[in-house]
This record gives structure tokens, sequence and C-alpha cells, in this order.
């Protein structure tokens, strides 16, 4: 039988959960932080134009949402969040102390995708013009990368969280959009010609690969 689940948002789940729940609040995770580390070939990008999403890698913190799911729900929500985020097997999951920011400061376990620093889809920390030339030219099953990024820093900002890094990214990838408070950098055309002709190959899961890291879609049906 399972309990009441909560689960920590830091990506798209902030703004397009896609599961019932009975509360949301603004929350921290210490130990990891948001970054743009993972290469995207199925929700925001294609084998033939990867893209970049976001994981939570190791050091820092990251403030996001803590999202609470009522047992009756639980094993359905998990089930679906493994369908959504395990495609490749590029995150891990694991249940991490979460401080809630809603004046209580309680500490709960949640439920959080990490990157897998192993799997060859981890991209690492890449330089902000790469990051940025990726982001600008992709398009997955899910929408425009452009698109992830920019609802990213806005909610974001609805929660009062700023993000300078993000927020570069933003002024070189889409110098002619506007989120928040973001504007162009002068750099920004200068940084994109860097990157624009280097020919980039998107990393691919060879078998064993594949089987060793998409077993954990199948793990879905165990109770938590």
């Amino acid at each position: 039988m399972m309990r009441d689940l909560w689960i920590f948002g830091y990506g798209s789940l902030m703004w397009r959960p896609g599961f019932p729940f009975v509360r949301a609040v603004h929350a921290r995770l210490t130990g990891y932080h948001r970054g743009f580390c993972l290469y995207s070939m199925h929700h925001r990008g294609t084998l033939a134009r990867p893209g970049l999403v976001l994981g939570l890698d190791r050091g820092g913190t990251c403030e996001g949402i803590a999202y609470l799911v009522d047992r009756e729900h639980a094993h359905a929500v998990h089930a679906y969040l493994t369908e959504r985020e395990q495609v490749s097997g590029a995150y891990r999951e694991a249940y991490l102390p979460v401080t809630l920011l809603d004046g209580s400061h309680a500490n709960v376990m949640a439920l959080a995708y990490l990157v897998e620093r192993l799997h060859p889809n981890y991209a690492g920390t890449l330089p902000l013009g790469v990051q940025a030339h990726l982001i600008r030219g992709a398009r997955g099953i899910s929408g425009n990368n452009v698109d992830y990024l920019l609802n990213t820093v806005a909610h974001l900002g609805e929660l009062g969280i700023r993000e300078r890094g993000l927020e570069r990214i933003v002024a070189v990838a889409a110098p002619h959009l506007k989120a928040g408070r973001i504007s162009a950098s002068p750099t920004s055309s200068g940084l994109l010609a860097s990157v624009r002709c280097r020919p980039f190959a998107a990393p691919r899961l060879r078998p064993f690969e594949r089987k060793r890291y998409v077993h954990r879609k199948h793990m879905a049906a165990v109770d938590i």
C-alpha cells in the first residue's frame, strides 16, 4: 500500500505537472543544482538536432515546487512520471529531504529525478554559447527547446527565484524574446557565431547501454 507522495519539480514539472496533487509548495533541495546538462533527442530535440534539458546535478542548491500527491493517486502518478522521465534512463530516482518554504520550514522526503552522470546523454557543463545554440534550434515531441527554457525562467520568476545562468542563456539564445526582466546581451551574436559552424554528433545509446538504463521504465510497477 503506497503512502502519500511528495514530488520535487525543478523544470517542466513546475508548469506542466500532468498529475493530480493536493498541495504545491515552494521548496528547496540542498546538495543539487539545476542545469542544462542532458542532451535531449526525444522531448526537446531529435537525433539529427539534439536539444538540452535540465537535470539535477551534484552540488549547490535548487529551489522549485514540492507537490503532495495523496495515496489514492500515488501509484498511478509514479507510473506516469516513470514513463515521462525515463524515456532513455538518463535520470535516476531518489528520495531526498526538501525544505518547504511556506513559512513552516518543514522537511519532507520527496521523489526527485537526478541526472545519471554515466549516461551517454549526460552533457555536463557546456559553454554558454554551445548551450544557447543547441537550445535555440531544437524541437522534439514536447515542443521547442527554447520554449522549455523560457517557461522555466518565467515560472522561477513567479516564485521569486532568479537564476543568472539561465537568464544568460535566454539572452544569448533568444534575445528578441522577453522572459520577465531578462534583456539581450550585447555579446549574443558573437557567442552564437562562434558555435554555429561547429559539427555536432548526437550521442547514441548502444544496445547494451539501452538495456542498462531503460530498465528503469519497468520498475514503476513496484510499490514505493
